[in-house]
């Protein structure tokens, strides 16, 4: 395929050679599962998302252009967290709550460019890579930020009893892994971050998601009317149900994580029942949408590294994704913020750093805000 001969992409099967087909010119399904080009991790303000498809000429290049990518390893240096020689993978996923461009209208406020991690998850992938803990870390969440340098070489100095997301803001996603690292312990081998107009864009062309709300849920801040029962949620509704924290709950953040959580695992089995396989031009949508909506680490900076990585983890499904919070408890000078349960959180850290699952003990008792159960995949 080139580009004077392919002036719009015809796509089947993309594969590092062009496409795969089986004996008897049929396309081997088994090949297509191993070569799935989507995957979903989790957004933040949604989940986990990337999704990738490699191949040659225009599309591949198209694709691969999408892509923006930023050297954190160079801006981190060597002071690290030893990164784990067991198989096991950790990735940091960032929601950005960019006030610019196409975010501007969908994030609220003024087009002044500046930007918050409005969702962090650490994803945790086990050896074998068949199962997954994700723990989320609200953004209210009161920490020490230690000192970094960002992408562009700039120095910030270390801070106190600041929000999570202040690292974001302050340094970029060079920062937000710094911060990450020093709190748990451990490397993040890598960095995914997802903004709010991909996002939505994504969710509409999967052709919506489907989730149940068990109660009604009405938040004119994040333009969302929801009755209790199924909703096929559009990517506006979708937006909306992620970001709402006045709808359900008591209000918090910790309420807004336990709707993103269950809207991770929604968005994770759609995407396996989409039938994206079946339309090229849908997989090309897709891919051209996830890979606009990204930024990554370098070393995921391309669309082979980004179908390796997603070839490395199709093994996870919902059902063995375990979701938590960052043990946490209401902090008694501001109701609008939490302070980590230092001991607890350890519990947590050390579970992942060794391979284990997170003991149950670990996030018992801790400040929850009251929406679980509010809506289910």
């Amino acid at each position: 395929m080139s580009v004077e001969s392919t002036p719009e992409p015809e796509i089947t099967e993309l594969g590092a050679k062009g496409p795969r087909r089986g004996a008897g010119g049929r396309r081997r399904r088994t090949r297509s599962g191993r070569r799935k080009a989507l995957l979903v991790t989790a957004w933040t303000a949604a989940g986990v998302i990337v999704l990738g498809g490699t191949g040659a000429g225009y599309v591949y290049f198209k694709l691969n252009g999408n892509i923006r990518s930023v050297d954190i390893n160079s801006a981190l240096g060597s002071d690290r967290p030893t990164k784990a020689d067991n198989g096991s993978q950790n990735i940091l996923v960032l929601g950005s709550d960019t006030r610019s461009g196409a975010n501007r209208k969908l994030g609220g406020g003024t087009d002044d460019g500046s930007a918050r991690s409005d969702t962090a998850m650490v994803v945790h992938v086990y050896q074998g890579h068949q199962r997954a803990s994700v723990v989320s870390i609200p953004r209210d969440a009161l920490i020490d930020r230690p000192a970094c340098t960002d992408a562009n070489g700039t120095a910030h100095p270390a801070a106190s009893g600041v929000m999570f997301n202040s690292a974001y803001t302050t340094g970029g996603a060079a920062c937000a892994v710094r911060t990450v690292e020093s709190m748990s312990g451990i490397r993040m081998d890598h960095y995914l971050e997802v903004d709010f107009a991909g996002f939505q864009k994504l969710v509409d062309d999967l052709g919506g998601v489907k989730v149940t709300t068990t109660k009604d849920i009405d938040d004119p801040q994040s333009h969302l009317d929801l009755k209790a029962g199924t909703h096929d949620l559009t990517g506006e509704q979708a937006l909306g149900l992620v970001r709402t924290r006045h709808g359900v709950g008591d209000g918090s953040d910790l309420g807004r994580i336990q709707l993103q959580q269950a809207f991770v695992k929604a968005l994770i089995d759609q995407v396996k029942h989409v039938g994206v396989f079946t339309s090229p031009k849908k997989l090309y949508d897709l891919a051209d949408t996830a890979t606009k909506a990204v930024t990554t680490d370098s070393d995921l900076g391309s669309v082979n590294s980004l179908v390796d990585f997603a070839d490395g983890l199709k093994g996870i499904s919902s059902a063995h994704m375990h979701m938590v919070t960052m043990p946490v408890r209401y902090d008694p000078a501001d109701p609008n913020r939490v302070l980590p349960e230092q001991s607890k959180a350890r519990q947590v850290w050390t579970a992942l750093k060794n391979d284990r699952a997170i003991p149950a003990s670990a996030t018992r008792g801790t400040a929850t805000g009251e929406a679980r159960g509010v809506v289910t995949p």
